[in-house]
C-alpha cells in the first residue's frame, strides 16, 4: 500500500466538473479498483455532491485481492459512498478476459452513468497497442471519453489527465491507494510498453502521450463522421438506421476489406465492392424461365427484379434481321460465354468483361442476357456482340436493363 505527502493539481477536479456537466441529477457508479486512478476519481466525484456509489470487482487473480477489497470498503466508508463488491470468475488470466468480467459485473448494477478512471497514459498505451496489432481507424481512435454501456452513459472523466497530475492530486488530499503487484511485470503487453518503451519515448518525445491522444481524437471524429455518412446513405435508400451498436459493427466489417462481406439490414443486403457500398434488395420470388424476344418494347422480369427496355437508334444496337422467327432468347448465363462488344478488341469471356466493367459477381447471375442459339448477343452494361450489331445505316434495337427500386 502506498501513500504520500501533498503537492498541487487542479486539473483533476476541473476535468471531472467538465465531464459531469449536465449529468448532476443522474445516479453515478464508479469502478473502484483501489489503484490511484480510481481512488482519485472517486474522491473528486464525491466532492461534487452527486448521487454516487462505487463497485469493486474482485477477480480473485491476485493473492492480495481480498486485501484490495477491504481497502475499498474502508475508503468508501470514510468518503460516505456506498460500495458493492462483486466477485467474478475470469475465463483466462489476461487483460481482455478480466475486462469482460468487469463490464459484465457493471452491467448488472443500477446506475445512469458509469464513471471509469482511465487517464491519458492509458489512452496513449491503448492507441499504441492497437496500432501495433494492426488495428484500423476504430482501434486507432482509442477509448472514447463519453460513450454508452447497455444503453446507459459511460464516462472517462480523467482521459486527458496525465498520471503525474493524478498522483499529485492524491498527495494533496492525503489519499492512499493500493499497488497491483502485476504492474511490475513486463510479461503483459501493456506493462511492457509502460515499463520499457514509454521511458524511451518520453526521453526523445516528451509529449508523445498527448500526441497519441490527439491522434486518437482525429480518428474518433473520422469514425463519427463515417457513422453519420452511413446513416445518411441508409436513409437515402429508404432504410432506417440501425442501433448504435450495430452501426459500429457494420462499419467495422465494411472497413475490414474482407472479400464477400455481407450484412443484412431492413430486408436488404449491403456489400462493399471496389470501394463502394452496394445495396441489394430482396426480389420477387419465382424461378426465371427463358423465353423468346419478338420485338416487344418492354419486358417485365419480376423474378430478376427489373425490366428490359428496348429503343431504336440508327447505327446502334442489334440488327433487326436477327429478330425473325423468335431467334433471340432472354436467358441467364450458363458459364463460358464470350462476347465482342468492341470491334477493335478480341472476343473475350463474359467473366473478364464483367470484372473489367466492375459488375459484382453476385449480380452477374441475375442479369438477363440475349442469345441466338448458343451464341451470346448482348449483355447488360457491356453491349452487343459485333456479329449482331446494326450497321451505320440501319436502325437497330438498343436493349437496356433497369433494376426495380
Amino acid at each position: 500500500m502506498a501513500s504520500s505527502r501533498k503537492p498541487r493539481s487542479a486539473s483533476v477536479p476541473a476535468a471531472v466538473r467538465r465531464a459531469i456537466e449536465g449529468l448532476r441529477s443522474k445516479r453515478f457508479l464508479v469502478g473502484l479498483s483501489g489503484g490511484v486512478d480510481s481512488v482519485v476519481l472517486l474522491h473528486a466525484l464525491a466532492a461534487e455532491g452527486i448521487a454516487l456509489r462505487a463497485v469493486h470487482v474482485h477477480h480473485g487473480l491476485s493473492p492480495n485481492a481480498d486485501q484490495w477489497a477491504r481497502f475499498c470498503r474502508r475508503l468508501c466508508r470514510r468518503l460516505g459512498v456506498p460500495l458493492a463488491v462483486r466477485r467474478v470468475r475470469v475465463a483466462k488470466r489476461n487483460e481482455a478476459s478480466a475486462r469482460e468480467a468487469r463490464y459484465a459485473a457493471f452491467g448488472k448494477l443500477k446506475f445512469d452513468v458509469l464513471a471509469l478512471a482511465h487517464q491519458l497514459d492509458d489512452q496513449a498505451e491503448t492507441v499504441l497497442l492497437n496500432l501495433l496489432r494492426g488495428a484500423g481507424p476504430r482501434g486507432a481512435s482509442g477509448m472514447p471519453a463519453r460513450g454508452t454501456i447497455g444503453g446507459r452513459e459511460l464516462l472517462r472523466p480523467l482521459l486527458e489527465v496525465p498520471r503525474e497530475a493524478i498522483v499529485a492530486y492524491a498527495r494533496e488530499n492525503d489519499l492512499q491507494w493500493v499497488e497491483d503487484e502485476s504492474n511490475a511485470s513486463d510479461l503483459f503487453s501493456r506493462n511492457f510498453l509502460r515499463l520499457r518503451i514509454a521511458p524511451l519515448l518520453t526521453a526523445r518525445y516528451p509529449r508523445w502521450r498527448e500526441a497519441l491522444a490527439r491522434a486518437a481524437g482525429h480518428f474518433a471524429r473520422r469514425d463519427t463522421d463515417a457513422r453519420a455518412l452511413l446513416r445518411e446513405f441508409l436513409s437515402a435508400q429508404g432504410m432506417r438506421a440501425p442501433s448504435e451498436a450495430k452501426l459500429v459493427e457494420m462499419l467495422k466489417q465494411f472497413s475490414s476489406g474482407a472479400p464477400g462481406t455481407l450484412i443484412e439490414h431492413e430486408g436488404a443486403q449491403l456489400r462493399v465492392y471496389r470501394g463502394s457500398l452496394v445495396v441489394e434488395r430482396a426480389k420477387a420470388a419465382g424461378a426465371f424461365q427463358a423465353f423468346a424476344w419478338r420485338g416487344e418494347r418492354r419486358l417485365a422480369l419480376p423474378a430478376l427484379g427489373g425490366e428490359l427496355r428496348f429503343s431504336r437508334a440508327r447505327g446502334a444496337g442489334i440488327d433487326p434481321k436477327w429478330l425473325k422467327d423468335g431467334a433471340l432468347q432472354v436467358r441467364l448465363r450458363s458459364g463460358g460465354e464470350r462476347l465482342q462488344p468492341d470491334v477493335r478488341r478480341p472476343r473475350r469471356t463474359l467473366k473478364n468483361l464483367f470484372q473489367e466493367a466492375g459488375v459484382p459477381a453476385w449480380q452477374r447471375k441475375k442479369l438477363p442476357l440475349l442469345y441466338r442459339g448458343a451464341e451470346l448477343v448482348w449483355a447488360p452494361g457491356l453491349g452487343v456482340d459485333q456479329r449482331y450489331a446494326a450497321s451505320e445505316k440501319t436502325s437497330g434495337w438498343v436493349p437496356e436493363w433497369r433494376v426495380s427500386c
